[in-house]
């Protein structure tokens, strides 16, 4: 019978993973690149290639104003209630929590506006940590928000799977030695999420359950 590592702790991405912001997300990028660079359709599509990186590093790679963050960001926040959380997520993170995995989320996002947007959504109390990417020296894909996410939870990095829906969530994964789980639920780029070679695939939040078993009878006593 085949068994299952124990796992200590996941690792969530925020935006594909546990919310489906990639609306609001155009909505806000629209507004943002109108009132900074001025008529003319804006390149989402362009800027949904690099999700997973720190917004002021796409803007530096798409050739875009960095003053675009400022109404990106406002509008971000004045849309934040209408961002759907993912169908079955709360019932994996309250399931996740039953079973004493402890859970972080590492982000694209600056660290203030994840937090802002968790508790908006009703799901910041079911996370221990929750790190920015401006709260690390580099962003994904480097390795250091995982690292930093093991560090506060208190786990080595064989216990843990990291769940994210873009290459750079891989490879930040892969770099801190952490099992790599591709959400593909809500990503804009299965193909390229795929072909980074995540450890795990994963179609829904409840396929995680079988990666993260309850702990043996006794097991937490």
């Amino acid at each position: 019978m085949t068994t299952v590592a124990p796992r200590s702790a996941v690792i969530f991405d925020l935006d594909g993973v546990l919310v489906d912001s990639h609306e609001v997300m155009g909505r806000a990028f629209a507004a943002a690149y109108a009132e900074v660079v001025g008529d003319g359709p804006a390149p989402f599509a362009e800027y949904q290639r690099y999700q997973g990186l720190y917004f002021p590093e796409i803007m530096r790679i798409m050739g875009l104003p960095p003053g675009m963050e400022e109404p990106f960001v406002r509008e971000s926040y004045r849309l934040a209630d209408q961002v759907p959380v993912i169908d079955g997520m709360v019932d994996l993170l309250e399931t996740l929590r039953a079973r004493g995995l402890g859970l972080a989320v590492a982000t694209g996002k600056a660290g203030v506006r994840a937090r802002s947007l968790l508790e908006t959504l009703g799901i910041l109390k079911y996370f221990d940590h929750v790190i920015g990417s401006d709260e690390v020296a580099r962003p994904k894909p480097a390795p250091d928000i995982v690292l930093r996410a093991l560090g506060l939870l208190g786990v080595r990095a064989e216990e843990v799977i990291m769940v994210g829906d873009a290459p750079a969530d891989v490879r930040s994964a892969r770099g801190a030695a952490v099992t790599s789980a591709a959400a593909t639920w809500a990503t804009v780029d299965e193909a390229g999420l795929l072909d980074a070679g995540p450890d795990l695939v994963l179609a829904s939040p409840a396929e995680l359950l079988a990666w993260c078993p309850p702990p043996p009878v006794g097991g937490l006593g």
